[in-house]
């Protein structure tokens, strides 16, 4: 009897256990971490909570994009600011899977040794650098590229600068030597 007791409570707890494990991203948000969503996600949750993006256009070749991750993004000052005011994208800018957007099919193109996807060329203006963030507005407007590394000093400027819509009124020149 004891044994049918023991592997009850055993099973009631991998049950709730893997419940846990397998809720949607947007449902475990944690303190410690960006809550990192792919672009599908970002526009439904957007429409739902309207919130400003930011896409991080990356590829897993590019040195400074994992030196952003460790360095960047994973600092407790950026990691809050992110989760309390954006919805985060990671865009990896040679990914074989289609994104649907605005009526659009964003395909993943052939080109040289490696290629390229047609939604991170679009929010580049074609110009590909890595890494590149790209803030977008609440109605899924871009506000402003910013290529190459950021600190986490700079980075939280550009991310105070684009969430107070201090772009409307003033340079992001300006702005850099007022804060």
């Amino acid at each position: 009897m004891n044994i049918i007791k023991t592997l009850s409570a055993v099973a009631l707890f991998c049950t709730a256990f893997s419940f846990y494990a397998f809720m949607p991203a947007e449902a475990t948000v944690k303190d410690d971490k960006i809550n990192w969503m792919t672009w599908e996600e970002a526009i439904v949750a957007t429409e739902k909570e309207p919130r400003k993006i930011f896409v991080d256009v990356y590829t897993g070749w590019c040195h400074w994009c994992k030196v952003m991750d460790k360095k960047t993004f994973n600092q407790p000052e950026v990691v809050k600011y992110v989760n309390e005011n954006y919805y985060a994208v990671k865009l990896n800018a040679e990914q074989k899977e289609d994104i649907n957007f605005a009526g659009n099919v964003f395909k993943f193109v052939q080109s040289g040794r490696r290629g390229y996807h047609q939604l991170a060329a679009a929010l580049l203006d074609e110009r590909m650098s890595y890494p590149s963030i790209v803030y977008m507005s609440e109605k899924i407007e871009r506000i402003m590229i910013s290529p190459g590394f950021k600190e986490k000093d700079a980075f939280m400027t550009e991310l105070k600068y684009a969430h107070e819509e201090a772009y409307k009124t003033t340079s992001f020149d300006d702005y850099k030597k007022d804060n």
